[in-house]
């Protein structure tokens, strides 16, 4: 599938620094090409994130992805918030609209909902007992969304202060990582940077305690399958990789742009593609 560029081509991207390994443009450019849609999906390296907001409106670009650093410093410079990515306290989505004839830039958040997708996959989140690793950003998206679900959650983080912080933004139970041995529940989620490359032999937690979930997920996607979840598949967990997360918020940042439906499986099959891995016929 070829895009063809075009004076009628809408502009879309992701902003961030740095963004030339983002794994977006394979998955976004692909659903574009397959529902036919005049667009394209572009990285754009952002250093000055207030001098590339102004740009991103004077050029008419009608979305883009938010990705690390900006995703909490963007907020005061959007026209629009939604209430969800307010209480999360970060955005990964932004919306070009027209509202009375100016341009307002709408920030969303979709890395809950990927979140949530991936799981609900495997099991119902409702009631459900979550040990969740980390204190980053990414943990708290992931924890509201949780909960949101109507998931029970207990927060694991190494750093006790920013750990006790979160926990007291959701409203959850913190321990100390250390004291993960201890916690059992149906789901596990890391949702730090342990097992990430290079450091592809560390975990972050033992695996005596993995046969006490039922499902483990890792955000971590390089490597894609890592020790976490090499051990937790061995003990018969049912696992869930990284890319499962960046799929379904790019899933929910396509139909958010487009309001269409996205082509889950394509998109899927352009991640495993770019990230050098084979996709099974089971898809995970």
């Amino acid at each position: 599938m070829v895009v063809t560029i075009n004076g009628q081509t809408a502009l879309y991207g992701i902003i961030g620094n740095p963004v030339s390994h983002s794994l977006s443009p394979a998955m976004h450019n692909c659903a574009f090409a397959e529902l036919g849609e005049n667009s394209v999906y572009v990285p754009f390296p952002v250093l000055d994130l207030e001098a590339g907001i102004t740009g991103l409106k004077a050029l008419g670009v009608k979305g883009v992805s938010v990705t690390i650093p900006h995703k909490e410093a963007v907020i005061p410079l959007l026209d629009e918030i939604e209430e969800v990515a307010r209480q999360i306290g970060a955005v990964n989505t932004l919306v070009l609209k027209d509202v009375d004839g100016k341009k307002h830039l709408c920030g969303s958040n979709t890395d809950w909902l990927g979140a949530n997708r991936a799981l609900s996959e495997k099991m119902n989140l409702r009631g459900a007992h979550v040990v969740l690793l980390g204190a980053g950003g990414s943990a708290r998206a992931i924890g509201f969304g949780l909960l949101r679900e109507g998931a029970q959650l207990v927060l694991c983080s190494r750093t006790e202060s920013r750990g006790r912080a979160l926990a007291s933004d959701l409203g959850c139970l913190w321990h100390p990582l250390d004291d993960a041995g201890s916690l059992e529940g149906d789901v596990l989620v890391n949702a730090t940077s342990v097992g990430m490359q290079p450091e592809i032999q560390v975990s972050p937690v033992s695996k005596v305690i993995l046969p006490r979930f039922q499902v483990v997920m890792d955000i971590v996607y390089a490597p894609l399958t890592t020790k976490l979840l090499r051990e937790a598949k061995a003990v018969g967990c049912q696992v869930i990789n990284g890319l499962e997360m960046l799929l379904y918020q790019g899933v929910a940042q396509f139909e958010l742009w487009t309001g269409k439906t996205a082509p889950v499986e394509l998109m899927r099959q352009k991640l495993y593609q770019a990230t050098g891995n084979t996709l099974t016929k089971a898809g995970k």
